[in-house]
């Protein structure tokens, strides 16, 4: 994702999205952001959706509903309070001041909107009011709304055809009659242009309802809603859905009180941004709300591989959905070439003049993912004719290493855009400022990246074992080679002996760029650091001008382009700081690694605690002894995927939950924090077995391994 992708017009960029968590309510300012599958709504605490702004409801990369006001004889009730019950539904409390009326909207989204409207009268007389919503949608593409070009010259364009149909109002996009919208109420509402409105009578200690279903028609066809007009929230489709996620899913519970309130967090969230595969009928997980609700390469792999302990189908479902969209021809437009894996799908209105089309390919590490997910979905337990199926496409992904990764044949892959339409910078940090020098100066492209090396690496290791697994002994072998050769050219190239960390880049003329930066933690994750250079690493990282008692920066308070507001130099991202802490847990080894790895992730705990136990995509980067709780990032997603799983990455690094499902043994090496307490999963699915753990400093006990099985607790 993009720091210009994160950008929101003046009048919503004030404040960050309004964090929910179920059944507490809410009561300061902010968006409020509802969120089911590929739909979303963006609106205010009081449940209002205003015209020129970001906020609207968004169905498939579209603003369906631009306008969403509600009326109380002609004025706007004030909020009081939003109470959420799950990602996808909430309940908007308002009044009308100086008056005995409290009004109820209670919303629920899934593929359209449903609500409900109470009013109760509180008084000791009937009393009569006029209800009125306001309605209009503007149909305009996701990222027009987002960088806020829904204003200028061409919006009438953009906006809807309006006309009453009996007791519908009825919204057709100008730009294109398959696009549109039916909303209607029960209550025999009055419906003119662009408005439903009730004159009622609520008597005293009474109360009065009306329900509102919005349905979005897309390609000429209505969408069937997740929900049925009167169905009761529990027995709507994204609550069934949510049920069955939890139902299938291993359970973690943990003494200490955040942790445990984070991860009852992740687990909602991630069963709300699950979209279910049109072709295969599995899941995989969007990057995140509210910009981001569609198949990303980078992060749906990454939140996959984080989710494992929970649910190896959505890592499957994961790698099945980018194995069906694998590039396969060249095409600069889109970044696409053979092999390569999805950086971003896209189904809105303006998709193909998005970053050059519906299909962006424009990552450079989605591909070595692809291939090291494979193979730790085969370490859990798939089942081998399902590894199998997906094995072209790895080999494609590898081919597309050597042929078009590795721009000039020196054994690192590179990235360069094709064009000025995509991404300069094709990484993680893909922001356009994001790669600089330790004085400041903006690197050139093309970049090899050092975490990509580390990606690559740890896909040759996959694939040769893989390959050993499935009786083909020369690929193992030729893959371990390759392996190894890029681990001492790493070594060689990449190591700053006095600096202290690796380079965070080759730049086009093949000189390191000499940053610090949190990347170098992620060559620890992937193992492609050595022993002696790890130790000394451990060391740069434990610094204050890296750690911010909060979780990992992104850059180096030292250095030159350092800002603790940017998006990608300084700030802190819970992902980021997960990754590296699995990256100090794998080299536990190493003096001082353990130390750091508690530290980091404490404090992304204590983060998670200032943000209701929700971690947003981002935070800024300013240390602990400055502010209090962290200062949030004005733009940032949340939920969001990898943020949202980067709990249960902390978890599966301090138990060193290492399964391996084909050779019949389970790794444990657990060095729990003291502060967690005790640890437990339950229902841990390993390929035909499942079996219960817990953990409690380190020592860890197993019931339900078979008898076959071997462990180390």
């Amino acid at each position: 994702m993009t720091e210009a992708a994160t950008t929101v017009p003046a009048t919503t960029a004030a404040a960050p999205p309004q964090v929910l968590n179920a059944g507490e309510p809410v009561l300061t300012g902010g968006p409020v952001t509802l969120v089911e599958g590929s739909t979303f709504c963006l609106s205010e605490r009081s449940g209002d959706v205003r015209p020129g702004g970001a906020h609207g409801l968004f169905v498939r990369d579209a603003r369906v509903l631009s306008r969403w006001e509600l009326r109380l004889d002609g004025y706007a009730p004030q909020p009081l309070a939003v109470i959420p019950s799950d990602a996808f539904t909430a309940r908007f409390v308002l009044r009308r001041p100086d008056s005995s009326l409290l009004l109820v909207r209670e919303r629920l989204v899934g593929d359209g909107l449903r609500e409900t409207l109470t009013v109760e009268n509180l008084g000791r007389e009937a009393t009569t009011a006029v209800v009125t919503l306001l309605v209009d949608g503007d149909f305009s593409d996701l990222f027009a709304v987002k960088e806020g070009r829904t204003a200028g010259d061409d919006s009438q364009v953009r906006g809807a055809h309006v006309r009453v149909a009996g007791q519908e109002l009825l919204l057709t996009a100008r730009a294109d009659a398959g696009r549109g919208l039916r909303v209607t109420g029960s209550g025999d509402p009055v419906v003119t242009p662009r408005a439903l409105s009730w004159r009622v009578v609520v008597p005293a200690r009474g109360r009065w309802s009306a329900e509102v279903v919005a349905e979005p028609m897309v390609a000429g066809r209505w969408i069937e809603p997740g929900f049925r007009r009167g169905e009761p929230v529990e027995a709507t489709a994204a609550a069934q859905k949510l049920r069955a996620w939890r139902r299938t899913s291993a359970q973690v519970s943990v003494d200490d009180p955040v942790l445990a309130k984070v991860l009852r967090r992740t687990e909602t969230d991630l069963g709300a941004l699950q979209i279910t595969d049109p072709d295969t009928g599995r899941p995989f997980v969007a990057a995140g709300a509210p910009w981001f609700m569609t198949l990303f390469g980078r992060d749906s792999l990454l939140t996959a591989w984080m989710a494992l302990p929970l649910d190896v189908n959505l890592a499957i479902g994961t790698l099945q959905a980018l194995a069906a969209t694998q590039a396969r021809t060249v095409d600069p437009a889109t970044d696409s070439e053979p092999g390569r894996i999805l950086h971003e799908l896209r189904a809105g209105p303006d998709s193909d003049r998005v970053l050059g089309g519906s299909h962006y390919y424009g990552s450079v590490d989605a591909t070595p993912l692809f291939v090291m997910l494979l193979g730790e979905c085969w370490r859990w337990g798939v089942d081998e004719a399902t590894v199998r199926a997906l094995l072209p496409a790895a080999d494609a992904a590898l081919d597309w290493i050597d042929r078009y990764g590795d721009r000039d044949g020196d054994g690192f892959v590179e990235y360069r855009r094709a064009t000025d339409r995509g991404l300069a910078n094709q990484g993680w940090k893909d922001s356009s400022d994001a790669m600089n020098f330790a004085d400041g100066t903006l690197a050139e492209a093309p970049l090899a990246l050092c975490e990509v090396q580390g990606y690559g690496y740890a896909a040759l290791l996959a694939r040769a074992e893989l390959a050993e697994a499935f009786g083909d002994s020369d690929r193992a072998e030729r893959c371990r080679w390759r392996a190894k050769e890029l681990r001492d050219a790493f070594a060689e190239r990449y190591w700053l002996p006095d600096r202290g960390w690796y380079a965070v880049a080759l730049d086009r003329h093949k000189r390191p760029v000499d940053a610090l930066t949190s990347n170098a933690a992620h060559c620890l994750w992937t193992g492609i650091a050595r022993d002696e250079h790890a130790e000394v690493l451990v060391r740069r990282l434990s610094g204050v001008d890296m750690d911010t008692g909060y979780g990992l920066r992104t850059l180096s308070a030292a250095m030159g382009a350092y800002n603790p507001m940017s998006y990608h130099n300084g700030s802190v991202w819970p992902h980021d700081t997960a990754i590296a802490v699995a990256g100090l847990m794998r080299y536990a080894h190493v003096p001082g690694a353990v130390e750091l790895a508690h530290r980091l992730a404490d404090g992304v705990l204590d983060a998670a605690g200032g943000f209701g136990g929700r971690l947003p995509e981002l935070f800024c980067g300013f240390g602990r002894d400055q502010f209090a709780p962290p200062v949030p990032y004005p733009t940032s997603c949340s939920p969001q995927a990898w943020a949202t799983a980067a709990p249960l990455l902390l978890v599966r690094a301090v138990l060193g939950l290492d399964p391996h499902v084909p050779h019949r043994t389970l790794g444990l090496a657990p060095r729990l924090p003291e502060r967690w307490g005790r640890v437990t999963l339950s229902n841990l699915r390993l390929g035909p077995a499942t079996v219960n753990l817990t953990a409690h400093g380190d020592r860890a006990t197993v019931r339900g391994l078979p008898g076959d099985w071997t462990g180390n607790d």
